[in-house]
């Protein structure tokens, strides 16, 4: 599968640090067809539901397995969120996330 066929449609958000909001980087976004969205300046509440995706996978994944390299750590973090997606029953909703998308 070729990595624009995978992007497509892809939500990239992130805060207005100088690396995000740079041409080059919009340009390479747009060229996946990943869509950018920044929150505003002053309201750090619009990364939470990131922040607390990263933490349960430091959490969950990182801290327990304690990778060796990059590569390990890619591969626990690439079956993790595989794990997350499909698998991992969210107590708030008693559905995966896979599961929750499908309902909308």
């Amino acid at each position: 599968m070729a990595k624009k066929e995978v992007a497509n449609g892809l939500i990239l958000h992130s805060d207005q640090v100088f690396q995000y909001t740079s041409h080059g980087f919009s340009k390479l976004t747009k060229s996946y067809g990943i869509l950018s969205s920044m929150s505003s300046p002053g309201t750090p509440l619009d990364n939470a539901y990131a922040e607390n995706f990263f933490s349960i996978l430091k959490t969950e994944c990182l801290y327990r397995q304690k990778p060796k390299s990059n590569k390990e750590a890619r591969f626990l973090v690439d079956e993790y969120i595989n794990i997350y997606n499909y698998h991992r029953i969210q107590l708030k909703t008693k559905l995966t996330p896979y599961e929750l998308r499908c309902q909308s």
